[in-house]
């Protein structure tokens, strides 16, 4: 086993006895050490209950003959951190958690690992680290929060950002979005639509690393706690039989996981965190990959924020394991991927029947006939965009205005607040990239201002910076290359008309190369936002969006 290098043989006499402070006994010691990452914390909603989750992993783990070891690592709730300077260390910690769990597993050889994670980028984070150590590894959610209830309608915390908007516009009360903050978000689990964290949670089912049921049993049910006594019991069956993550993690399974990506619309992040996922696998997904594969995979499942379903309505439709049933009867996945399951995917999913088709469309009734997400190229884009196809309105789909450009965040969400925005123009926020924000923030706050004062189907914005998975309308983000790299974005000026044709996959300004030219000859590298510590240092490692925001290695 890995772990004899620090327990076995005359010379570990001193490691054993350091075990045995901790209370071990010699028999914990000769089985299977299991380090059980777990990133349970008391500011993140979706993580304050994961010591219970923990629990029943460290349960499940001694039912099947091991010895857990439990590890913390760091997290970052993008929702708190939203709309501040917070929300620049959100995208960089994903590289933290992902080299934390790196460094206690090779400190200490585990014989094999669970990660416990559910929020934002703590599940890529720990995808990240599965993939790059490559020992026997699961993951583990703690699951969705249940929806919240208001004014005789289902409520999440999109519902109180876009409320902001709506106390402007003077379409709410202050007193009733003071009632909605108290009833949006009920209770522990990550947000309850698709946004990111469900997104990633889903799609650990589809990559083949969780076991079914991962990303949709809500939070607070019962089955939670048994799923995690079963991935506990299962990492140890991984270790016996040799079942490494990158025999799961091949390029087929990504593939897998962008078609369920595509069928239920899920978070634009995922062209970030799936790359980087692949990346860590020694593995490579062109954003392009994207749009091939949605160009032939429907969209199955109608979600918030773009529609009117939730993650425990998914649950009580099937799961991922009833969408990918579907998926395969169109021959849109490779049912002989290997799962942590030890089976293939076509045994997880052979007995998982769609139980609401309106949830779950079949193939024949999808919601739209190609993704939910896709990604956009041009002279504005040189290497791609993204935008989430299944929360844009219609009449938004094809559209052109004049430039409002802004520097920042918080200039553009300003302006939107005091509805100093006319209809049919294009914002622009810029330097908000993985270099220039640094770290990417999320941009909910303005998309959801933008909602909130009712001119979702009348303006578009753009971004070098990204969205949260609860954006909704024509907003357009991870343009690369990102204005600090000097990628067109930085030289765009009021008034320049920008061309936004999602179903033909383009973003254009109208300007021609020459044009575009002295424009960048003329431009100067602005001085960094932050200039010291940690995500000063992240600016100087950090890669495109469009190779995910990764670390390169050279």
């Amino acid at each position: 086993m890995r772990s004899d290098v620090m327990k076995k043989g005359l010379e570990r006499a001193p490691h054993r006895s350091l075990f045995k402070a901790m209370g071990y006994t010699d028999e914990e010691l000769e089985r299977p050490l299991i380090g059980v990452a777990n990133t349970a914390n008391e500011v993140i909603p979706g993580h304050i209950h994961l010591h219970r989750v923990a629990q029943a992993v460290k349960e499940g783990i001694r039912m099947a003959g091991g010895t857990p070891l439990e590890f913390a690592t760091i997290g970052i709730c993008d929702g708190i951190a939203m709309g501040h300077e917070g929300m620049k260390y959100s995208l960089g910690s994903r590289e933290l958690i992902a080299d934390s769990v790196e460094v206690m597993a090779m400190a200490y050889p585990f014989d094999g690992l669970v990660l416990i994670a559910n929020c934002d980028k703590i599940v890529p984070g720990m995808m990240m680290a599965m993939a790059r150590l490559n020992i026997p590894a699961i993951l583990v959610s703690g699951g969705p929060m249940l929806t919240g209830w208001h004014g005789g309608k289902e409520t999440d915390v999109i519902t109180v950002f876009e409320a902001v908007g709506k106390v402007v516009a003077g379409r709410m009360s202050p007193e009733d979005l003071l009632e909605l903050e108290g009833a949006a978000c009920p209770g522990p689990g990550s947000c309850a639509g698709m946004f990111t964290a469900n997104s990633m949670n889903c799609l650990s089912e589809a990559l083949g690393i969780a076991l079914p049921g991962n990303g949709t049993i809500p939070a607070v049910d019962a089955a939670r706690l048994r799923l995690a006594k079963e991935a506990g019991k299962k990492v140890v069956e991984l270790i016996e039989r040799g079942i490494m993550p990158r025999a799961i993690l091949t390029m087929e399974a990504f593939a897998n996981a962008i078609a369920v990506d595509m069928a239920f619309g899920g978070s634009t992040n995922t062209t970030l965190h799936l790359p980087a996922v692949a990346y860590e696998a020694g593995l490579k997904i062109d954003l392009k990959i994207f749009n091939q594969i949605s160009s032939k995979t429907p969209h199955l499942c109608n979600l918030s924020p773009g529609g009117p379903h939730h993650l425990q309505d998914l649950h009580r439709a099937g799961g991922i394991p009833a969408l990918m049933g579907e998926l395969a009867k169109g021959g849109l996945l490779n049912t002989e991927c290997l799962t942590v399951t030890g089976k293939q995917v076509k045994e997880n999913i052979k007995s998982a029947p769609i139980l609401d088709p309106e949830v779950i469309r079949l193939l024949g009734n999808p919601y739209h006939p190609t993704g939910g997400l896709a990604c956009l190229f041009g002279n504005l884009a040189p290497e791609g965009a993204v935008v989430k196809v299944s929360a844009v309105d219609p009449e938004m789909l094809i559209n052109e205005g004049p430039a409002r450009v802004f520097e920042s965040e918080e200039e553009a969400l300003k302006i939107i607040l005091t509805k100093k925005i006319a209809k049919g123009e294009v914002i622009v926020i810029r330097y908000e990239g993985p270099k220039g924000g640094p770290g990417m923030r999320e941009m909910l706050a303005p998309t959801s201002a933008i909602a909130g004062i009712g001119m979702d189907k009348e303006v578009s914005l753009i971004t070098d910076g990204r969205f949260s998975g609860g954006t909704r309308g024509a907003a357009i983000g991870h343009i690369s290359p990102e204005a600090a790299e000097g990628g067109p974005i930085a030289v765009l000026k009021d008034g320049d008309i920008i061309e936004i044709d999602i179903p033909a996959k383009r973003l254009q300004v109208h300007l021609t190369d020459e044009e575009i030219k002295r424009r960048l000859a003329a431009w100067k590298s602005p001085e960094p936002k932050i200039k010291s510590g940690y995500m000063y240092r992240y600016a100087q490692m950090v890669s495109s969006a469009s190779t995910g925001a990764v670390f390169l290695k050279k």
